[in-house]
Formats: C-alpha cells, sequence, structure tokens
C-alpha cells in the first residue's frame, strides 16, 4: 500500500497532526487512479486549483473511497444513502492523538500491533476509525452500533475487505440507553474506547444545524434532499445532546473501571466540558486529560479519562 503523500506542490495543513498522511493538499490525479469513479467530479476551482464540491454528497463519498483505498488499503468501501459520510482527515487525527496518549504509557513509544484493543462506540455505517487504526498502527477494533442499517453496513465493510476479518469486531448494541453495558464480555480488557457522540439535542436542531452549513457554503438549503450526508438520528441526535450522551458514558465508564485503561470520546461544544468534567470528579477517575484538535475552522477536542493508577 502507498502512503505517497499526494501533492505535487506540497503545502502543509500544519493544524494536522504530525503523523496525518492528509497534511497535503489532495493530488486529484493519483486518487482517481485509486478510484476512477473520482474523476468526473474533479475540476479546476476559481484558485486554479483541482478540487470537487464539498457540498455534493457523490464526490465526496467518491472521494473518500479513494482516500482509503489509497491511504489504508481499503479495497471496497460504501454507505447507505443519508448516512454519515465522515472528513477522513479529521478521523484520522483522532486515532493519531490516541496514539500518543498511548505511548504515554509506553516509554513514549506508541503501541503498534494486534495486542492492542480499541472499542469504538457507535462505529457508524462508515466505520472510518476501525479502518484508518488498522491500517496506521495494525490495532484490532470491536465496533459497536444501535442502527440496524449502519450494523450491517458496517459488516458488509469488513466482509467485502478480507484482510480485515481479523482485524474489525462490529457488534450490535441492543439498548439505545446504553452505551458499554451489553457490549463488553467478562474479562475483556480494552486498551483505549473512542467516540464521535451526537451532539444535538433533537432532530429540529440538527435539522437546522445542517441548513445553517450549506448557507454558510452558500448553496439553497431547500435544493438538498434529506438524503444528503447528513446523517441519521442516532448519529446526529441525542436526548440531552453531547453532553448527556458523554456523562452517561462517564457513569457507565466507573462501572467497568478495569475494562478499559482509557476512555476517550470527542468534545465538539467547548460549553460540554465543564459538564462532564463534573461527572467525572463524580465518579473519582484518577485522570482526566483534554487533548485539543483543530482541522481547517473547526476547533474540537479529545477527553479522556481512567480509573487506573
Amino acid at each position: 500500500m502507498s502512503t505517497t503523500p499526494v501533492n505535487s506542490t506540497p503545502q502543509e495543513k500544519q493544524i494536522l497532526h504530525p503523523r496525518n498522511l492528509h497534511r497535503d493538499r489532495y493530488n486529484f490525479k493519483v486518487l482517481c487512479k485509486s478510484n476512477p469513479a473520482l474523476k468526473p467530479f474533479v475540476a479546476v476551482n476559481r484558485y486554479d486549483i483541482e478540487s470537487i464540491d464539498f457540498t455534493n454528497p457523490e464526490a465526496v463519498k467518491a472521494l473518500n473511497k479513494a482516500l482509503l483505498k489509497h491511504f489504508y488499503g481499503v479495497d471496497s468501501w460504501d454507505i447507505p444513502d443519508g448516512y454519515l459520510c465522515p472528513p477522513i482527515p479529521g478521523r484520522a487525527d483522532y486515532i493519531h492523538y490516541l496514539a500518543d496518549l498511548l505511548a504515554e504509557n509506553n516509554n513514549g513509544v506508541v503501541p503498534t500491533g494486534n495486542k492492542v484493543k480499541i472499542l469504538d462506540v457507535g462505529t457508524g455505517a462508515n466505520v472510518v476509525y476501525p479502518l484508518i487504526g488498522s491500517s496506521a498502527y495494525d490495532w484490532k477494533f470491536v465496533g459497536t452500533e444501535v442502527d440496524l442499517i449502519a450494523l450491517a453496513s458496517a459488516k458488509n465493510i469488513i466482509a467485502l475487505n478480507k484482510h480485515l476479518k481479523d482485524k474489525i469486531d462490529i457488534r450490535r448494541q441492543a439498548s439505545k440507553t446504553n452505551i458499554f453495558n451489553g457490549i463488553i464480555n467478562g474479562g475483556e480488557v480494552f486498551d483505549a474506547s473512542i467516540c464521535n457522540p451526537p451532539f444535538h439535542a433533537s432532530a429540529l436542531e440538527a435539522k437546522d444545524a445542517t441548513e445553517t452549513k450549506w448557507k454558510k457554503l452558500g448553496v439553497n438549503p431547500n435544493q438538498k434532499t434529506p438524503l444528503n450526508f447528513g446523517g441519521q438520528k442516532t448519529e446526529l441526535w441525542y436526548p440531552g445532546g453531547e453532553s448527556a450522551f458523554i456523562t452517561r458514558m462517564i457513569e457507565e465508564s466507573a462501572v467497568i473501571p478495569e475494562n478499559c485503561k482509557w476512555f476517550t470520546t470527542l468534545v465538539s461544544k467547548k460549553e460540554t466540558l465543564p459538564i462532564v468534567q463534573r461527572a467525572l470528579t463524580r465518579v473519582r477517575a484518577i485522570d482526566v486529560k483534554t487533548i485539543n484538535m483543530a482541522q481547517g475552522q473547526k476547533a474540537s477536542r479529545i477527553l479522556a479519562w481512567t480509573f487506573l493508577g
């Protein structure tokens, strides 16, 4: 598998993690060789640079297919209409910052190989985190999913990529309220858990946020159908929003303190942090870390906690 930077005139995206393979501009000539279906979507933009229309879900999906094949050896990848089509560079950043966290307890060396086991809470139809992590560090993953269509999609991606069969296990979360409960087997231990939680509090809030995004991109949201990579209910919203979901996760983690060395989650809203940090104080987490990240104009952070000394 090639990991040659896809940019004939490198221009680093300094905000991405140093090991992120997507710090340079996309080289669409190289990417179109990995996925010829991407070629019709590529055009020279007003800055005289080859690009795609990022408001076109089919173009974004074609780009993702190319990136996953070229950089991560994923030969077959697709998602059902209406499910999240995630930006690969940002997802890769989470994996690399997690690797740095694990290195802190490994003499500063990032642990690699299939003895490292990661739990991906809400892996989604795209199962992107396990795809990146298994390729970049040869880690083993367990992905969980409550949505049956997303579950089937994730399992299908693994089935179509035979080399992932022993690296990624997809499990159904039968409960719509539980996160860890019912997933982790007795005596099973993970090096870390990861999660990209739903951050809206209701369907209406999610709809308003999507329309705002389209307007910022200069697109009339009424011209976009609900099937355009906006995401499904379980991907976008949860009663009480991001803070409620993460608080629930923290409370459940306290019940299984020895089953996971590091619990982690993305926190999209900075105002969520004090709420969930109070929850961590209540459950007496031994160590809590906040790792800042940024992609483009979007700032985010990883919250990590452990009950182990």
